[in-house]
């Protein structure tokens, strides 16, 4: 039983640290892509207020989409799957 407890805090850390890893990145990848978009078009021209704004919501756009909610599967999958091999093992 102790075993299996420690396997739930530090499997928590691991995929917390991988949770958090993965939703710095895909933050930036879309935070790039905005930039590219935005650098790509001269006709939204050289203005730094508005570029900055064009990310900004660009972003808050990208914290409502699905790829975001999709990183939470860090979590879920990995418990499952350890669920699974627990309840076969103790079958």
């Amino acid at each position: 039983m102790i075993g299996l407890i420690r396997l739930a805090v530090f499997g928590f850390i691991g995929m917390t640290a991988a949770y958090f890893l993965m939703s710095v990145y895909s933050r930036s990848v879309e935070r790039e892509r905005l930039e590219k978009e935005w650098d790509g078009d001269p006709a939204k021209g050289d203005d730094p207020d508005a570029r900055d704004a064009y990310i900004e919501t660009g972003l808050q756009g990208y914290e409502k989409s699905l790829r975001r909610k999709l990183i939470w599967l860090v979590y879920v999958i990995p418990t499952v799957i350890v669920l699974i091999l627990v309840y076969l093992n103790d079958t």
